[in-house]
């Protein structure tokens, strides 16, 4: 059986979409078409790659290692033939959305922004709010954005680039600042204002202190670090936000940021997406971009120039 290479670009479409009707729908093509495709794939392979379960389907264990393979062929077919289209930021037309909590937003958003208004003044970038109940274990909710922004210890799955570093600091109001780091005993004792939800595990900070014996009494979480410095401000509360978006609060001066007498660690953000955008000349300028915006911070949490 001769192999025609559009069943390359059906099968990879196939696995990644795991839907007959989604892959026909990303290709432009027919459900019937992508039928007869997946026909003549389970014929030269000798397996049925796709089984109905329920209302969905799974893939096999051949087409499971399939997967892994079809991307990396497609690459380089695209090379060889360079069938797709060039991406041309500074006369392209679209819109990437990027979710990201409101901690990235006034930091990396505003540098990403800055670099996409200069390069591709025509580009619109969609910035949605994360939360706990949106990000997912799995990477299939990914499929709906362009990109998420987020540390290290939650996704595994997914492609990512590592952009930017920073750390967890304590912030408290400015009545309440003193010189030297927090006590034990004032962590333990004094009501804390978290983000999120204390068991997340992005949360290392938290971690680190009940390794150092703090238990921290959490009478406030929020999804909102913006909003930590004003639960924070007036009261005897600690709040936990990261480093470089506690700077723009403390400029108002009605809190301040104070050590712990511990490292409460580090925090890697980086960009991940699904791998359908993969191969996406867009989507491969887009992480270009948020590669660069990341180099343009500023502070000692250096970039990661070499994500």
């Amino acid at each position: 059986m001769g192999v025609d290479l559009n069943l390359l670009v059906s099968l990879n479409a196939l696995l990644e979409e795991r839907s007959v009707s989604r892959a026909a729908t990303r290709l432009h093509l027919s459900q019937p078409t992508l039928s007869t495709a997946l026909g003549r794939l389970r014929q030269h392979f000798g397996d049925e790659l796709l089984v109905r379960t329920g209302n969905s389907y799974r893939l096999t264990p051949l087409a499971e290692e399939l997967l892994e393979t079809t991307g990396q062929a497609l690459t380089w077919t695209d090379r060889v033939f360079d069938t797709r289209p060039r991406f041309l930021p500074e006369v392209a037309q679209r819109e990437f959305t990027l979710v990201m909590s409101d901690a990235q937003l006034p930091i990396f958003g505003r540098a990403l922004a800055e670099l996409v208004a200069d390069e591709a003044p025509d580009i619109r970038l969609r910035f949605e709010h994360s939360t706990a109940r949106m990000i997912s274990p799995g990477v299939e909710w990914l499929r709906d954005i362009d990109a998420l922004v987020l540390p290290h210890g939650i996704l595994a799955d997914a492609p990512s680039l590592d952009l930017y570093r920073d750390r967890w600091v304590c912030v408290v109001a400015a009545a309440t600042a003193r010189r030297g780091p927090l006590s034990l005993a004032e962590m333990s004792e004094r009501p804390w204002v978290t983000p999120y939800h204390p068991r997340m595990p992005v949360l290392s900070a938290l971690h680190r202190m009940r390794q150092s014996g703090v238990e921290p009494r959490a009478a406030i979480s929020t999804e909102d670090f913006l909003a930590v410095p004003h639960l924070v401000a007036g009261s005897d509360r600690i709040g936990l936000m990261p480093q470089r978006v506690a700077r723009l609060a403390v400029v108002t001066e009605a809190v301040a940021i104070v050590d712990a007498p511990f490292e409460l660690g580090l925090l890697v953000e980086a960009l991940w997406w699904h791998p359908v955008h993969e191969r996406d000349p867009g989507h491969r300028w887009l992480r270009q971009v948020a590669v660069r915006a990341a180099q343009t911070l500023a502070g000692p949490e250096a970039p990661l120039t070499s994500a």
